[in-house]
């Protein structure tokens, strides 16, 4: 029987900033900053331009950051191909979860089991038109199923409203698979998510959302994160 959710089922929210859309001269005061603001994690967008088209940070700058971020979980969204010599490196770094495409690596359940060896939790990651099957045969070791909402690879792009009924589905999923007794699994949103549509994102399912510029690109980050804690609240109350 499918299990549809509802807002007192789904975990409290979590806001994770994405430090791709941070002032890199000065990244470690921008991780303390926009933690003080209220953040929960901090998202760690890792590009190769190969499997994107864009090349950005890697383990290096993860360890760089980790005394700055405190107890906070660092989300590292690996878009690489290969995933799995990576994978070692950012947990020695200090990810706390790292999430990879199915896409990208020749054996998902290998690499999700090397992940949680390394001590980080572990996560997919779906492309707007990757299929959600790739889920289905790994939910057990799945900590974080993320849906990119925009195609990777730049930051500032648009939301795309596809992405809501396909965070139902995966909501569905997760939801049945804790009811049978299967361990919790975080739903993750990024791409284009702000102030004014994280209420119909949250509404959807998601419980976990990374914000780049909605964030990083406004003056006062706790007025930010503070206007998204309020919509999420909105649409939980709207649903109740």
């Amino acid at each position: 029987m499918s299990v549809i959710a509802t807002p007192q089922s789904l975990p409290p929210a979590r806001i994770a900033p994405s430090i791709l859309s941070a002032d890199f001269a000065c990244l470690g005061e921008e991780v303390r900053n926009v933690l003080a603001a209220g953040a929960d994690w901090i998202h760690f967008d890792v590009m190769d331009n190969h499997f994107v088209p864009n090349l950005t940070i890697g383990p290096m700058v993860c360890e760089a950051i980790r005394p700055h971020v405190g107890q906070a979980p660092i989300d590292v969204h690996l878009m690489v191909e290969p995933v799995d010599a990576l994978v070692p490196m950012f947990a020695k770094a200090g990810a706390s979860l790292i999430s990879f495409h199915p896409e990208a690596s020749r054996h998902v359940d290998r690499t999700l089991s090397l992940i949680r060896d390394h001590g980080c939790q572990a996560g997919l990651v779906f492309n707007p038109a990757t299929p959600l099957d790739w889920m289905d045969h790994v939910m057990d070791k799945l900590d974080l199923v993320l849906l990119m909402s925009v195609n990777p690879g730049f930051g500032g792009q648009k939301f795309l409203p596809s992405t809501l009924p396909k965070l139902r589905a995966v909501r569905q999923r997760i939801d049945q698979w804790i009811q049978q007794g299967g361990q919790p699994i975080a739903l993750e949103v990024d791409g284009g998510v702000k102030a004014d549509n994280i209420a119909e994102i949250r509404a959807a399912g998601a419980d976990t959302f990374v914000a780049g510029s909605a964030i990083f690109g406004q003056s006062d980050y706790a007025a930010s994160i503070s206007a998204m804690r309020a919509e999420i609240l909105k649409a939980d109350s709207l649903q109740a």
